[in-house]
C-alpha cells in the first residue's frame, strides 16, 4: 500500500511516463513535415496546416493527462 504522502508524487511520475507518448508523436509529426517540405517545397502551405493540426491533437493528449494527474 502506498502511503498518503506518496500519492501525489505517484501521479506526477505516472504523468511523466505518459507524456512520453505525445512527445514522440509530436517529434514524428514534425519529422514527416520537414521531410515532406524537403521533397516538395511547393506543398509547404498544405503540409504546414496538417502538421499544426496534428501537433494540436497530440498536445491535447498531454494536456488531458496533466489535468487527470492533478484531479486524481
Amino acid at each position: 500500500m502506498i502511503p498518503m504522502a506518496m500519492d501525489g508524487s505517484a501521479n506526477m511520475i505516472g504523468y511523466g511516463l505518459a507524456a512520453i507518448g505525445p512527445g514522440v508523436g509530436i517529434g514524428l509529426i514534425f519529422a514527416a513535415y520537414i521531410s515532406g517540405v524537403a521533397r516538395q517545397p511547393e506543398a509547404q502551405s498544405r503540409l504546414q496546416s496538417i502538421a499544426i493540426l496534428g501537433f494540436a491533437l497530440a498536445e491535447a493528449l498531454a494536456i488531458i493527462g496533466i489535468a487527470l494527474a492533478f484531479v486524481l
